[in-house]
């Protein structure tokens, strides 16, 4: 469990991280589809948290309750 720990990625971070290196290869993807596929998105964010999460560089609390960024519904 992620509960106690001694520092933590701030959503802001992982936001920014999440824009500049996941994002690019959705928006390759969605090029070749014709439209924005926010479910991609979505998914690729949730895959992300939980990633940071099982790497321990966020909290139990911040798994649970991050926000999808405004990049995900564009």
């Amino acid at each position: 469990m992620a509960s106690q720990l001694d520092t933590v990625t701030l959503w802001e971070t992982a936001r920014e991280q999440f824009t500049d290196c996941i994002l690019p290869m959705i928006q390759e993807s969605e090029q070749r589809l014709g439209h924005v596929d926010t479910v991609a998105r979505s998914e690729a964010w949730s895959n992300y948290v939980d990633s940071l999460h099982s790497d321990e560089q966020i909290s139990d609390w911040q798994a649970n309750n991050w926000e999808h960024p405004d990049c995900c519904n564009d």
